[in-house]
């Protein structure tokens, strides 16, 4: 499968395409950059020009086969001659501003990467030594990011330039366990020590309408269990709590961490079972897990079979995890509704 490049590469592209026009007026249709891991990539410019005030470039972000939001946009850099040597890192239009505390960047810094800045740095360095302003803007970046976790991450105004190794690996979840990380960071530094964990909107509708927790305080997580629980060691966290369907949780007590379709099995198989042996019965075939508990088990039944899964999703985190964790599992249908749960909610409500 075609990999693409990373947002972080795109800027260093761009940035060394401006620079090479301002300090050695070349016009160049291409550029090539040194990437973290020594190697080097070459890619084509889009657009290069003069400003008022120093030099501009500009390169499409190419994903590749990945299924990325910044696919095919137009990510421009602006340098600028400072009267120093030091390098600066400004926000353009559509790239966010971090607004709040626990990310690897201050308040109010743009949103630019640790590893993304050091790739535009040390593409600049093999053009000038002199200081230089850099801003960086991504067109139609303040949209795209309404696509992405930055809204919750307390990123404002656009997306982050991102990127650890300078390429895009086709669905390797690499921008996803990035954010993923920023989310925990952001949930430790507001002071958080009994995090939710949901894998996505509905469980966080329900996480919402059942208790009342801190905007940080909550992380989705998406498909990504075994990344985001394994970072959670990490941090001090002293509770857990996990709120979701069973055909996604029900998963975690099957040992399958990565809980995306392609990446694993369906629950339906495991829950049918769980729930025949418990309630010495057969049941008729359904399609699906949500079906199962609201079509296959009677009202009474279904606190039951969900209290065990959920206990059984509990332990298996545990055992694979922390034993030492207090954590609790909650399990809502498609509506949101409370199906059971296993350990206390006390410390949420």
């Amino acid at each position: 499968m075609k990999q693409g490049i990373s947002t972080g590469s795109c800027a260093a592209l761009a940035a060394k395409g401006a620079a090479q026009l301002l300090f050695n007026a070349e016009q160049v249709s291409d550029v090539d950059i040194p990437l973290p891991d020594g190697d080097r990539l070459h890619w084509p410019l889009i657009e290069q020009r003069y400003t008022s005030n120093g030099a501009a470039a500009v390169v499409v972000k190419d994903a590749g086969n990945d299924p990325d939001v910044t696919h095919g946009a137009r990510i421009e850099v602006l340098v600028k001659k400072r009267e120093d040597e030091e390098i600066r890192f400004y926000a353009g239009k559509g790239v966010g501003v971090v607004s709040l505390p626990g990310l690897a960047l201050e308040v109010g810094e743009a949103a630019i990467n640790p590893v993304p800045r050091k790739m535009i740095a040390s593409a600049l360095r093999e053009v000038t030594g002199q200081g230089l302003d850099v801003t960086v803007s991504v067109e139609c970046g303040e949209e795209l990011a309404q696509k992405t976790f930055n809204p919750k991450l307390g990123i404002k105004g656009g997306i982050s330039i991102l990127g650890t190794s300078g390429r895009v690996r086709p669905f390797s979840s690499e921008a996803l366990r990035d954010s993923l990380k920023c989310a925990l960071d952001i949930c430790a530094a507001s002071g958080t020590r009994a995090p939710v964990m949901t894998p996505g909107n509905i469980g966080r509708q329900a996480a919402s309408r059942y208790f009342k927790l801190a905007e940080q305080q909550l992380v989705e997580v998406s498909n990504e269990w075994g990344f985001v629980l394994e970072k959670s060691l990490d941090y001090s966290f002293e509770k857990l709590l996990l709120i979701g369907h069973p055909g996604k949780l029900g998963k975690l007590a099957m040992q399958q961490w990565q809980t995306h379709s392609a990446h694993s099995d369906s629950a339906l198989d495991y829950v049918a079972g769980l729930a025949s042996a418990m309630l010495k019965r057969s049941f008729a075939p359904q399609n699906t897990v949500e079906g199962f508990f609201m079509h296959g088990l009677e009202q009474t039944e279904r606190r039951v079979v969900a209290d065990v899964l959920a206990k059984e999703i509990n332990t298996a985190i545990k055992a694979a995890f922390n034993p030492g964790w207090q954590s609790a599992v909650m399990l809502i249908n498609l509506k949101g509704e409370l199906l059971g749960s296993h350990g206390s909610l006390e410390c949420w409500q």
